[in-house]
Order: C-alpha cells, then sequence, then structure tokens
C-alpha cells in the first residue's frame, strides 16, 4: 500500500478558514493526475497552525473525496505522546489508510525516549503508522538501531526519511530490510534513495507536478532508472525554486499562480518575498506549468 508518489498537501485558505472547495478540487486533480497517495496535515499542510477541529476536518474531507482511489496518510504528529495518539485515533475513525508521525520536537528525547513514543501510539491505535525523521526541524535523528527497535513493531509499516544522509538510508535499509518502507521526505532525494532501496517519496513538489512524480517513482520501482534520471533532472529546477523560502510558502505560491487556491499562509509564515516568487515563476514559465 505503501509505495509509489505521494504528495505533501497543502492546506488551503481563504478569509482564515480552511477554503473546503479548493481543498477538494486539489485532492480530485492530485488523483486525475496519477499521484498514488495523499498526506494531509503534513508540515506542508501548515498543520502546526491548524486546530484540532480544522485538523480532523481536514482529514475528513480528503479522506471522503479520495473516496479509497488512492490510501490517505494523515498527519498526526505531535511532541506530546498524548496529543499524538489522541489525532492518530480521529484519524483512524475518519477513515485513514495510515498515519505519518513526526518525531518530538523541542523536548528532544533520548533515542529510548522516541522509541517509546511511538510503541505506545502502535499500541493505542490499531493503524498502520509512518515515522517522519526530520532532524532540522525536529532537532533530534532517529537512530537506524532506533528504526530497527521499531520495525518490530506490527503496525510501524515505514519511515519517511529527511535526515539528507545516504549512510542513515543505507542503516535503516540494511538493518531493517523489507519490514520497514523507507519513502523520500527530500525531493531532491527521492532517485538516489530509489536507488538505496527506497519504495517511493511523500513530496512537495508533486502539489505542482503530480503526473510527473509519479512518473519518476514508478520508473525507479520499475528499474528504469534512465527514464527516472531524465525526469529527475526536469523536475529538479522546480524542486529548488520550492525552497527558496520556507516550506510551505513557495508551493502555496506555485499554486497560487496556477490557480489552484489563494496564497495566504497562518502566521508565523508569510506570503512569498517578491523576488524569490518572480524566480520560482520563472521556473514555472519554462517548465510550461503557466
Amino acid at each position: 500500500m505503501f509505495q509509489g508518489a505521494f504528495t505533501a498537501l497543502i492546506t488551503p485558505f481563504r478569509d482564515g478558514e480552511v477554503d473546503q472547495k479548493a481543498l477538494r478540487e486539489l485532492v480530485e486533480w492530485q488523483i486525475q493526475s496519477g499521484i498514488d497517495g495523499l498526506v494531509p496535515c503534513g508540515s506542508t499542510g501548515e498543520s502546526a497552525t491548524l486546530s484540532h477541529s480544522e485538523h480532523e476536518q481536514v482529514i475528513g474531507i480528503v479522506v471522503e473525496q479520495a473516496r479509497r482511489r488512492v490510501p490517505v496518510i494523515a498527519g498526526t504528529g505531535s511532541n506530546s505522546t498524548a496529543e499524538a495518539i489522541r489525532l492518530t485515533a480521529a484519524a483512524r475513525t475518519a477513515g485513514a489508510d495510515g498515519a505519518l508521525l513526526i518525531s518530538p520536537y523541542y523536548n528532544k528525547p533520548t533515542q529510548e525516549g522516541i522509541y517509546r513514543h511511538y510503541n505506545a501510539i502502535a499500541q493505542s491505535v490499531d493503524l498502520p503508522l509512518i515515522i517522519y525523521n526530520i532532524p532540522g526541524r525536529t532537532g533530534s535523528n532517529v537512530a537506524p538501531e532506533t528504526f530497527a527497535r521499531l520495525a518490530e513493531i506490527k503496525n510501524i509499516a515505514g519511515v519517511k526519511e529527511a535526515s539528507g544522509s545516504m549512510d542513515q538510508a543505507s542503516d535503516i535499509r540494511r538493518l531493517c530490510g523489507d519490514r520497514l518502507v523507507i519513502l523520500s521526505g527530500d525531493d531532491a532525494l527521492t532517485l538516489p534513495l530509489m536507488a538505496l532501496g527506497a519504495r517511493g517519496v511523500i513530496a512537495v513538489v508533486a502539489n505542482v507536478m503530480p503526473r510527473q512524480t509519479h512518473e519518476l517513482v514508478a520508473a525507479a520501482l520499475a528499474g528504469d532508472f534512465a527514464r527516472a534520471r531524465d525526469l529527475h533532472y526536469r523536475i529538479l529546477p522546480l524542486v529548488r525554486a520550492l525552497f527558496l523560502e520556507t516550506n510551505p510558502i513557495p508551493v502555496k505560491q506555485a499554486a497560487a499562480f496556477m490557480g489552484k487556491c489563494s496564497p495566504n499562509l497562518r502566521l508565523p509564515l508569510t506570503t512569498m518575498s517578491p523576488g524569490p516568487a518572480e524566480r520560482l515563476r520563472a521556473v514555472m514559465k519554462e517548465l510550461s506549468l503557466l
């Protein structure tokens, strides 16, 4: 179930509220474009500034609109284990196919604390779990040896790996084998990670180029690395432009350029600066996206 190209969905806003119509249209466009799965309420979806009721609302809308055509992995992470359990249980009730859980941030637990955090969630909610390892945002890395322990828990299904380290990804694969699916959490490293055994990506760029992202991953899964490389180099300029400022500022602007939603974000994030926005627009024009 958890392989292929998954979109780390943005959350459209209008007049300070979740833009339900735009969200449904985004989901439909993604599915019609051949994306393999959807991930609402991650960091790209501005989950940190969603209220709990909005969080559940967004997941419910995506699940309902997807209508089981593609799997939905709901972002349910928190640095509070109890809160992560509650959000994950709510996602299961809403009909999500899995949950994406960021490692505890700010309080910086030990490896034992990280293990116990995920184990407690897994024991509390019967839902496949994907661990999101992104040390740049959390301040801690989940060690490959900890992943090996976590892989023994039956409903821990995979890792969204965004440490940026090929050594880390290699060690996770070496220690866990097929017990843990590796999905890239860094758009620029999707192809290198798949060469090491990853099975796909949870991608920001797929908000803008879902079909091409799907095709890149499908080619790599089929062993056609020549085609995958061609697609990688085609997409790469946009990947770089989407990180000119903090994610999801640029991808929200890109979606707005395409008429998919407004560029509105919630504080402390602000709309894209004029200079970087024009650079993003130029890249998108070069790729015939505008």
